[in-house]
């Protein structure tokens, strides 16, 4: 079957640098709500039953249940593509088994001066300085109950919660606090953003002291028990790692998510200028996919020992393939979420990587996905 995104479309999109990666990102988000936001016929219901015939992948044993929510699939959409939540309704019936939405602050901020969004080609690789452009936590609130209201999320949605840029550190308690009051009666999980490399100071907060107290208080205000995550940097070291590791564990933290962008740029081997003049790989932003696999893989690894299989880990960076996925689960990441892989794979690719996991359940003799996190680490 001729996967058309792979064949003809990316060519044309990734042709140079002609056409602004960020237009084409805000091109697709306006396509997929026009999709789901409107009456389910004509135009609508055609595309809609094309993606859930190409998309979906149904296998019982890719089921687990995990925080008391249903996912009929381990593969999920990382926070970033959708920050305002606006597709919110696509991606059940893109083939997901969870999305997650944001990263959203407490105020509204329109991000990084442009351009701030550059592809690698030749590294498949995506390196971004959006710094948290958002409409805010009081209007994502807004969209989502409207959502809501029309139908319940039909896969479990995650939230990712980072801090706004006028915000002074100091004061990064209650802001994560109060984003967090705003939206705790509309997502199935939270997740705290203290590792993005592209708001000032923010992945200070990953240092014991500093982060202690939001995830204190964030649980504090957690009324309804909602599974609370947090989401490390790639580039710490081993024993910040831990410690972090060892902080979710004393705050009741459902799980972690390994991880996010890394500020590494060696053996890049894209040679492109960039609208700003100088090479892409030399523009300051946080690098995702291929790049990223082999220490994203590692970390899991790492939190999985560590912790000894008893924190949930979400694996995320440089997920590509259906052995990418099985390699990240095999390490210790009982759920796993992409974005570049996607932008590069396309839509296909959540069937491609589903009936590989399953197949690789067939030729390991294993009964279902959950047999099979961390068994390289046993």
């Amino acid at each position: 079957m001729v996967d058309a995104y792979r064949e003809l479309i990316r060519p044309f999109l990734f042709q140079g640098l002609k056409a602004d990666p960020e237009w084409l990102h805000l091109r697709a988000l306006k396509t997929l709500t026009w999709l789901t936001s409107g009456p389910t016929q004509g135009i609508r219901s055609t595309v809609r039953q094309w993606f859930a015939q190409h998309t979906h992948y149904c296998d019982p044993r890719l089921h687990q249940s995990l925080w008391g929510y249903d996912f009929a699939n381990p593969l999920g959409l990382a926070a970033g593509f959708d920050k305002d939540g606006t597709a919110a309704l696509a991606w059940p019936w893109l083939g997901f088994g969870l999305a997650e939405l944001g990263t959203v602050t407490l105020h509204p901020q329109l991000g990084n001066p442009r351009p701030r969004l550059f592809r690698l080609p030749a590294d498949q690789a995506v390196l971004n300085r959006m710094g948290f452009n958002n409409g805010g936590a009081a209007a994502l609130a807004t969209r989502l109950q409207g959502y809501w209201d029309q139908q319940p999320p039909a896969i479990p949605m995650g939230i990712n919660l980072g801090k706004s840029k006028v915000t002074p550190l100091d004061q990064a308690v209650e802001d994560y606090v109060s984003s967090f009051r705003l939206l705790r009666h509309l997502g199935q999980y939270f997740v705290v953003n203290v590792s993005s490399p592209n708001t000032p100071g923010l992945r200070s907060l990953q240092s014991q002291d500093q982060l202690s107290p939001i995830l204190a208080a964030l649980q504090a205000e957690n009324l309804e028990d909602k599974p609370l995550l947090v989401k490390i940097a790639p580039d710490l070291e081993w024993s910040e790692i831990a410690a972090i590791a060892d902080l979710a564990i004393d705050h009741g933290l459902a799980g972690i998510i390994a991880t996010n962008t890394t500020i590494q740029r060696q053996g890049l081997a894209t040679q492109v200028v960039s609208s700003t003049g100088q090479p892409v790989t030399a523009e300051a932003g946080g690098l995702s996919g291929a790049p990223l696999r082999q220490r994203a893989t590692e970390v899991v690894r790492f939190l999985y020992r560590h912790c000894e299989g008893q924190l949930p880990v979400v694996g995320v960076g440089g997920i590509f393939t259906a052995a990418d996925a099985w390699e990240r689960i095999t390490a210790g990441a009982s759920l796993l979420q992409v974005y570049t892989g996607w932008v590069y794979e396309g839509p296909m690719m959540v069937h491609r990587v589903l009936k590989g996991l399953a197949d690789r359940l067939d030729s390991h003799g294993l009964h279902s996905i959950s047999d099979a996190v961390g068994i390289e680490c046993d």
